[in-house]
């Protein structure tokens, strides 16, 4: 079988790290990362599906299969699966996103064969039985009532999504919403199994103490095998430009109330300009980058009007991005107190430069976090399977900290002026209800009360 090649040298501190890469023939990429520190192996199989892909009505279902996807195969028996690692002393999860659908095993490193012959033997031999499926249905419906409906600042943070995102599909929950988990169906199940589970929609990542030319026969002899898929992508709307304030509000049974707001901002994407996701991510790090930031210092010990504060933001996905803050405002201050002390910090940030200091706090902590994060193979594979997986190359990570360094005290002006203002903001506040011994009405759709 004929393999596409590639080699990459990736220099970090005194240690070299080499990455290869080969493509089998049916699509599917092997990437391996070298990190013989310890005699663990972590492998990742990420399918380029998630909530993103899912059409109006069947939200959730991503999450659903990922669910289902341990329920057992035409080979192997429901639970034999995990029952497997185990025995071989590893643990196995997956989890779902925005962006995509992923599972992983961590092993001792001479296990990995095992790990490629289960995984392998799921992409393609999923049965989905109907009382397992319903059964697991109702499991993600008790984890939506738990992770969202239960909690009043999950469901602030999802009515936010519902309003800054009109017309493109991250205005809807990963879980789903709950009128749509319970309308699907088997079939709805199987088809999404079909489409969207085969090698040429995947990436196979592999980290820790291997040898590269061991773990690309192994994929050759498991996944290699399993037949490529026509894949018909699902028609993505771009979300149009907003051009005024979109606020909305949730009433919850809460202690203290909550606010959430954020602006759009770009993302890595292969453009020009590509200096502004890096200066945003150090616009995020001055505000709320710890007790030094400014957000700790002068909102929170400073003038105490909040409890809590912070700003973040994420410049790698498959959609537009959101340039987020939020907070609960101190004890015996108002949230319109907290709103304003808030926006007083972007306006300084917007008229301003950032000092030295604060650019060599924020590029320190960056640097120590990227050196921290190499220290576990399971976040080196996350790392590389999130950005090949948002079609982005993996090789941005070697320049992450050199274009991280390179922003200017100007660059993060020019992107708080460029992207911090009235129009293109959206706020949802939580209003808090008398807090009773029940549960608070269920969420449904994405409706929002302007």
């Amino acid at each position: 079988m004929a393999l596409i090649i590639t080699t990459v040298t990736a220099v970090t501190g005194c240690s070299e790290k080499i990455v290869h890469e080969q493509t089998l023939d049916n699509g599917l990429k092997v990437i391996v990362r070298e990190d013989h520190r310890a005699p663990v192996v972590v492998a990742q199989i990420w399918y380029k599906v998630g909530a993103i892909d899912e059409p109006a009505g069947l939200t959730g279902i991503s999450h659903v299969l990922e669910h289902v996807m341990f329920k057992g195969t035409k080979n192997y028996k429901m639970g034999e699966f995990s029952k497997i690692i185990a025995r071989q002393g590893g643990r196995e999860n997956a989890f779902t996103g925005d962006d995509y659908t992923a599972y992983f095993q961590q092993l001792e490193k001479s296990r990995l064969e095992i790990s490629f012959k289960l995984e392998a033997d799921r992409m393609q031999n999923l049965l989905i039985n109907e009382d397992e499926a319903k059964k697991e249905i109702r499991v993600v419906m008790e984890e939506r009532r738990l992770r969202t409906d239960d909690k009043p600042e999950a469901l602030t943070y999802e009515k936010f999504n519902a309003t800054a995102y009109q017309v493109h599909p991250y205005k809807n929950p990963v879980i789903g919403w709950m009128e749509d988990l319970q309308s699907i169906k088997v079939q709805d199940l199987e088809a999404w199994y079909k489409r969207w589970y085969a090698p040429n929609n995947a990436t196979l990542v592999v980290v820790g103490d291997v040898n590269p030319k061991e773990v690309f026969a192994l994929a050759k002899k498991y996944y290699g095998k399993v037949p490529r898929v026509k894949i018909k992508p699902q028609k993505i709307e771009p979300e149009p430009e907003q051009k005024k304030m979109r606020s909305s509000f949730v009433s919850a049974p809460a202690k203290v109330p909550y606010l959430i707001f954020g602006y759009h901002v770009p993302v890595i994407d292969g453009s020009k300009n590509q200096w502004r996701p890096y200066a945003l991510s150090v616009l995020a790090g001055v505000l709320d980058g710890g007790n030094s930031s400014r957000f700790s210092r002068d909102l929170i010990r400073g003038s105490k009007v909040a409890a809590s504060a912070s700003a973040g933001y994420s410049m790698y996905s498959r959609g537009p991005s959101m340039f987020l803050f939020d907070g609960n405002p101190a004890n015996k201050k108002t949230i319109t107190e907290l709103e304003k002390a808030m926006h007083d910090q972007i306006d300084m940030i917007k008229k301003e430069l950032v000092t030295d200091a604060e650019l060599k706090r924020v590029k320190a902590q960056v640097l120590a976090g990227d050196i921290f994060s190499r220290d576990s193979v399971f976040y080196q594979a996350m790392r590389i399977g999130t950005l090949e997986t948002i079609g982005q190359k993996h090789t941005l990570l070697d320049d992450y900290v050199k274009n991280l360094q390179a922003v200017t005290a100007e660059q993060v002006r020019q992107v708080a002026n460029k992207y911090f203002y009235k129009e293109n903001m959206t706020r949802t506040e939580l209003k808090p209800s008398k807090i009773t011994s029940g549960r608070p009405k269920q969420s449904g759709g994405p409706n929002v009360r302007n």
